[in-house]
This record gives C-alpha cells, structure tokens and sequence, in this order.
C-alpha cells in the first residue's frame, strides 16, 4: 500500500530511503546508549558526564523523529522498532553494569565518532539522489561532532604540574 507518493525518482528514493533508515537506526541506538551510560556511570565525574549524556539523548532523539518525518514526507515508511534496531544496529555498545567515568568517555567517543563516519558516507550517496536530505544528514553530523568533541574533551590531557 502506498499512501504518500515520493516526488523523488525510484532510483533516487531508492538511497535516499536507504539513507534515512540507517540514520534513524543508528540515532534511537544512540540515544539507547546514552541512556544506559547515564544510568549507569560512576566515578569523580559522575555529574558531569550523566549531565552531558543527557545531552546527545535529547540530540540522537530529537534528530531521529526529524529523520523519520523526512523518510514519511518521502513516501519511505520508517522503521524505529526495537527488532528492527536490534537486528541492525551497527555502533559500538556498553558492557553491561557498572561504567567508569573513563570508560563512558571512550564509549561515547568510539560510538560518536563511528555515527559521523557512517553519516559522512550517507552525505555523499545523497549529493545528487537528494540534497535536501543531505543538508539534513549534513545538520546532524554537525551535532554529533561537536557532542564527539565535548566527550573527547573529557580526557584530555591534564595539567599536573
């Protein structure tokens, strides 16, 4: 059953679509690996990084409903089941228990930087398909670099001296 026609071409709704439903996957991952860091980080910058984890939830969710929207204005219907992010999800996930303040770092370091590589691909498969959903993607790579670097940031080197 089609209910919204596309007004891009087979071909091109073909990656476009493609695009989008990896994006979404990756970004409800996203947000369920900040969650289960937040709950469960301990550590002298507990605050701090529980705080910051907020953050990239409240980003990896707000972008995902815009990804979905974009994919349902496309004619593409998205698919954020939770079998459907299990079976495909491709980022880097936590232990279970317990989390280092360390460790979560390096996790959401690992996780976001592989989220951006995999957008950066999607940025170009969807140069000539559909640049408004590559300004999109383009928008969201954008926020996930700079929560990669507010994260990275985290343990840099420190001034003992």
């Amino acid at each position: 059953m089609t209910v919204v026609k596309s007004t891009l071409s087979k071909e091109a709704l073909g990656v476009t679509g493609t695009a989008l439903q990896e994006t979404l996957v990756d970004l409800l991952g996203l947000s369920l690996i900040g969650k289960q860091a937040h709950w469960n980080v301990v550590g002298p910058r507990f605050r701090s990084i529980h705080l910051q984890l907020d953050e990239v939830v409240a980003t990896a969710r707000a972008h995902s409903d815009t990804v979905a929207e974009r994919a349902a204005a496309l004619g593409v219907p998205p698919d954020g089941r939770p079998e459907t992010i299990a079976a495909t999800f491709a980022l880097p996930g936590s232990k279970d228990g317990w989390l280092r303040d360390t460790e979560v770092v390096e996790l959401m370091v690992s996780s976001l930087t592989a989220a951006v590589g995999r957008l950066r691909e999607r940025i170009r498969a969807t140069d000539e398909p559909d640049p408004v959903t590559q300004d999109l993607l383009i928008s969201i790579t954008a926020d996930l670099e700079k929560q990669r670097w507010m994260f990275e940031a985290e343990n840099g080197p420190r001034d003992d001296g």
